[in-house]
């Protein structure tokens, strides 16, 4: 029967195409994950894997075999792991990808009460505005949106992406306010470029009866990061379409106001995303059931919910006192 070192030194060498990055994740030397290869070749009688000075492949007996053992050695190692460390004491790192402003404002403030709960869990968080590899950076999960979900991803949706016009209190004071999205063109623009794609970011925008139209929002000020864009309209700079929840608080404060109360675009779901396993480490189970509790209890779906009611706390521009009459005497 073969040993779990062998399988596992398999699975990890095929999954990332490398004998030394499958020795780093696995805390094993090359030399040793190499080994443990051919030695689960030797006893099946076929090769697996197609070594070269740079990278392995799989052979079609590789394929195969992986295929067939895939979610079985996930099971059996979250067995191992589960039963090694107690189910009712997670533990380890757990490394994080987060969307910043939703993680800095949404997700890092769960962590006091987590960690009070689970002392023995240590938290490696990331705060970046890109898409991961879960499996290939080692990540155990991700919350965000935009993901695709590649084989053996699964996503559970916390929270709708609901994206609004913004802009300061002082900016809609200078111009008139929008009653169409087309009007947003009369006003100087913050919009996004994708580091990804080298592109401008379009919305198009629907009202609550279902009707839609486009953002006509110029290129008069492009940023990289919704978090600078916050920045830049809160500085009167420009209006923005920015989700809900990366202006949540400013819309409550007063310090931002929402444009076109009753259009918003539609970026799809926030989510949790990990790998699919029968049997998640105890560490990433606490901390999904923990996250999906939170979002529950502080009712931030209906928060993010841009159609919801009471979603738009500051939508109408403050209006300027008139000076009091003095009273006759």
């Amino acid at each position: 029967m073969e040993t779990l070192a062998n399988l596992e030194s398999f699975v990890k060498s095929a999954e990332l195409s490398s004998f030394s990055e499958a020795a780093r994740r696995l805390g094993l030397t090359p030399a040793a994950v190499s080994r443990n290869v051919a030695m689960l070749e030797r006893n099946l009688g076929v090769r697996l894997l197609q070594r070269s000075t740079r990278r392995v492949t799989l052979t079609e007996a590789g394929e195969r075999f992986l295929g067939s053992i895939g979610t079985s050695l996930d099971a059996l190692q979250s067995a191992i792991e589960e039963t090694a460390s107690g189910a009712a004491e997670p533990a380890g790192v757990l490394k994080v990808s987060l969307s910043p402003s939703l993680g800095k404002d949404f997700i890092l403030p769960l962590l006091p009460a987590f960690l009070a709960q689970h002392p023995r869990v240590r938290p490696e968080f990331h705060f970046e505005n890109r898409q991961v590899d879960l499996v290939h950076e080692g990540y155990d999960l991700a919350i965000g949106g935009g993901f695709d979900l590649s084989p053996g991803i699964v996503a559970r949706a916390l929270a709708p992406v609901h994206v609004v016009a913004v802009a300061s209190p002082e900016c809609v004071r200078k111009g008139a306010a929008p009653s169409r999205p087309e009007d947003l063109a009369n006003h100087r623009a913050i919009v996004m470029r994708s580091v990804t794609t080298g592109r401008i970011r379009r919305w198009t925008m629907t009202d609550r009866q279902g009707n839609e139209a486009p953002a006509m929002l110029g290129e008069d000020i492009v940023m990289s990061d919704p978090a600078s864009m916050r920045e830049a309209v809160r500085l009167g700079l420009g209006v923005a379409m920015l989700a809900v929840p990366d202006v949540l608080e400013d819309l409550r404060a007063g310090r931002l106001i929402r444009l076109l109360p009753e259009w918003h675009a539609d970026a799809g779901m926030i989510s949790l995303y990990y790998a699919s396993r029968r049997l998640l480490p105890g560490k990433t189970r606490a901390f999904v059931d923990f996250v999906i509790e939170a979002f529950r209890q502080q009712g931030l779906a209906a928060k993010f919910d841009a159609t919801a009611p009471g979603s738009n706390p500051t939508s109408n521009p403050p209006r300027a006192r008139r000076p009091r009459k003095p009273a006759h005497r």
